[in-house]
């Protein structure tokens, strides 16, 4: 077995896994694991945030860790190796590669701390670092002017990583004019240290490609390694600082102010900023857009008298089948909502654009909108439906706790059917909502609020709201849209339709 082969066996790699439904990347929040941190199977080392949630993931191996890939706040794509564990410790330092191996295999190798004594790093396009021994200069014939070797220069460029290249021929002096002498080489002392015959600095293919996907200038690393070169770990120290500083919005080139003679000019520029779309934000609009444009909207809205579900919702935080649980006006619509799909069955459909197809559905996965610090997320409540009014309570109270702590699953968000919007919490009497992407409706319920309303033939102050209802066209005609709307104001305006309509 060779060296590389044993280390391969030895130093685990956990690469960034697809924790959603086709998600193609996901930003590392936090490392809870430093380098030389002892690990066990199933142990978490770290938080991300995709598309969809905050997720923690688990380490599959038991052993040290070795090197963290990527620092906090960095985007990586699924299937990028993130952590790397050694598996067996106890085993000393790593073996080296054989001296036999080939050549291109050495370049593609990761670089070694140190270098053995008595010989010099040799890198691939630089060549051996400048010492005390000195090779003579060729000797330019006369008459004739120096020629680049355009098969080197290819080779060079290829071997660096650069675009393939080859020079230009100078063109040839008249024969009348002499030719002018080669200018003298940069002394050694000339170039900073780190850096190449052509200034660039010294770092082998796999710490340029590391540098690039941190977003590290190599001109700004301070190389460690032995003759100048910038290895990993002077990389990843570069990247540190930048992942451990809290986030903050990209830079705006501030404008330059307007001269004296224009006072009515103002400076917007220094006054604005800007954050990159990213995260939950990102998918929400992508959903949002895409669903405004594919599914047909229609809203529709109805004022309804909630005085009596006002005060049931009052009895029942006093009922002893209820205690410990959360009682509010948004477990009442839920129910309302569901009971009312059970008379309307049609309702809960979805539209296979694929197949050309109506795909009815035997159960309800009820969508609970919740605004958390990292976005508008809707989790749902599996098999809704069929739950007792103390069970719909419970879950309804464990969805909302769980998204306002960010620790949402992938899993709860998935398929949705319908679901509702609780906007009223923000004192907005109504709104448009807009569909989550596949499922068929989603309702808005408004605030609660003391109006002048007519109630036995009377004006009295009464407990009011404004439901609104969005449908998809496609699935949902004016007349069952509407029918559904009506009965979930019936239910709520006489509560005790709960128990005669279910």
């Amino acid at each position: 077995m060779t060296a590389g082969t044993a280390n391969a066996q030895r130093f685990r790699e956990f690469k960034m896994p697809d924790v959603g439904e086709g998600l193609t990347e996901a930003e590392i929040l936090k490392w809870y694991v430093q380098p030389g941190d002892t690990v066990t199977d199933g142990q978490v080392v770290c938080e991300v945030e995709t598309a969809k949630a905050a997720v923690e993931l688990p380490i599959p191996y038991d052993g040290v860790v070795h090197e963290l890939r990527f620092g906090e706040g960095v985007t990586v794509d699924v299937g990028t190796a993130i952590i790397s564990v050694d598996t067996d410790p106890g085993a000393g330092p790593a073996g080296a590669p054989a001296a036999a191996a080939a050549p291109e295999q050495a370049a593609a190798a990761e670089e070694e701390d140190a270098e053995p004594q008595g010989r010099q790093a040799v890198l691939v396009g630089y060549g051996a670092a400048p010492s005390s021994t000195k090779r003579r200069a060729r000797k330019p014939q006369p008459g004739v002017p120096a020629q680049p070797e355009p098969v080197k220069a290819q080779l060079q460029a290829e071997l660096n990583g650069r675009p393939a290249a080859v020079p230009t021929p100078a063109p040839v002096a008249p024969a009348a004019v002499p030719t002018p002498a080669p200018a003298a080489p940069v002394p050694p002392a000339a170039r900073p240290v780190g850096a190449g015959a052509a200034g660039r600095p010294l770092a082998k293919p796999p710490v340029r490609k590391l540098a690039k996907d941190l977003g590290i200038d190599l001109s700004t690393v301070a190389p460690t390694g032995p003759d100048g070169i910038i290895t990993r770990a002077d990389v990843h120290a570069a990247a540190a600082p930048a992942a451990a500083a809290p986030v903050a919005p990209a830079e705006v080139p501030v404008a330059v102010a307007p001269a004296a003679a224009e006072p009515g000019i103002v400076d917007t520029a220094a006054r604005e900023r800007r954050v990159p779309v990213k995260g939950v934000r990102k998918a929400t609009a992508q959903a949002m857009v895409a669903s405004a444009f594919t599914a047909p909207h229609v809203t529709e809205f109805i004022t309804v008298d909630v005085t009596r579900t006002m005060k049931l919702v009052q009895e029942l935080k006093q009922d002893p089948d209820m205690a410990g649980l959360r009682v509010n006006p948004l477990l009442l619509v839920a129910k309302a909502f569901l009971v009312a799909l059970k008379r309307h069955p049609e309702v809960n459909a979805a539209w296979d654009e694929a197949r050309q197809e109506i795909v009815y559905k035997d159960y309800v996965n009820l969508g609970i909108a919740a605004a958390t610090p990292r976005g508008l997320i809707v989790p749902n409540i599996k098999d809704a439906g069929g739950k007792t009014l103390p069970q719909l309570a419970a879950e309804l109270g464990d969805l909302v706790a769980t998204a306002r702590e960010g620790k949402t699953s992938p899993a709860a968000m998935t398929g949705g059917t319908v679901t509702i919007t609780n906007v009223g919490v923000f004192g907005v009497d109504t709104g448009t909502p807009i569909l989550n992407p596949g499922e068929s409706a989603i309702l808005a319920f408004g605030a609660v609020k003391l109006q002048p309303w007519v109630h036995k033939g009377k004006v009295k102050a009464r407990q009011v709201t404004t439901l609104a209802l969005s449908f998809d066209h496609r699935l949902i005609d004016g007349e069952l849209g509407s029918k559904l709307l009506a009965d979930i104001a019936a239910i709520l305006e006489r509560p005790k339709r709960l128990i005669t309509w279910s």
